[in-house]
């Protein structure tokens, strides 16, 4: 599989800006130990914020078009 360097990089600035709003909203709104509380598990609240950042970055890498 060949990597495409344009995919890569709006694939990286994407997760770049996924990554700080999801910091923001999660250490400045929310309150993590809050989301520790209501989930109740830590492991959980981690997994799903991975998955929060990279889901859409692979839906962006992949749905990027490529000039050929």
């Amino acid at each position: 599989m060949k990597l495409k360097k344009r995919k890569i990089k709006y694939s990286a600035i994407f997760l770049i800006c996924w990554f700080a709003l999801l910091v923001l909203l999660v250490d400045g709104v929310l309150k993590f130990q809050t989301l520790v509380d209501y989930f109740g598990s830590y492991a959980v609240v981690e997994v799903a914020l991975l998955l929060l950042v990279l889901l859409p970055t692979m839906a962006v890498y992949i749905s990027t078009k490529e000039k050929v």
